[in-house]
């Protein structure tokens, strides 16, 4: 019952996304090709956003749902980031999806997004199975 409450906020994401036409192949590939800043604006929002949040979230030591302190650990930069950065990018750019549009588009009834959510599935199972391996 206490999980319902992420519940209805994925709702409302995805009903926002959808209705913000964040969901449309067209509008991502249309980023992708410099043709339209649309979803440069959105993303840069969303970024100016969170960056907000985490300053207040810092500053006034909040705490989350259950009442424990939300703590942002710090991380140091290294090349994983890029690399893993550029497969993500090219895995958007050639499905015209992340991860939450992803499961917007499955709730509205667009199946064949499904394969694109199974991959994204094997990727990250394929991560977790090399993460030891890799540059961290």
């Amino acid at each position: 019952m206490k999980n319902l409450k992420f519940l209805f906020t994925g709702l409302i994401f995805g009903i926002i996304i959808t209705k913000a036409e964040v969901v449309s192949w067209f509008r991502i590939q249309d980023m992708f090709r410099f043709k339209d800043p649309y979803m440069f604006l959105i993303l840069g929002s969303a970024v100016l956003t969170g960056g907000l949040f985490v300053l207040i979230i810092k500053k006034f030591n909040l705490k989350n749902f259950y009442g424990e302190p939300i703590v942002i650990p710090k991380k140091k930069f290294n090349k994983g980031y890029i690399i893993g950065g550029m497969i993500f990018g090219m895995g958007w750019f050639l499905s015209g999806l992340c991860p939450g549009p992803m499961a917007a588009l499955i709730g509205a009834g667009y199946l064949p997004v499904i394969f694109a959510f199974l991959s994204a599935l094997l990727g990250t199972y394929t991560y977790a199975y090399f993460k030891n391996k890799l540059p961290h």
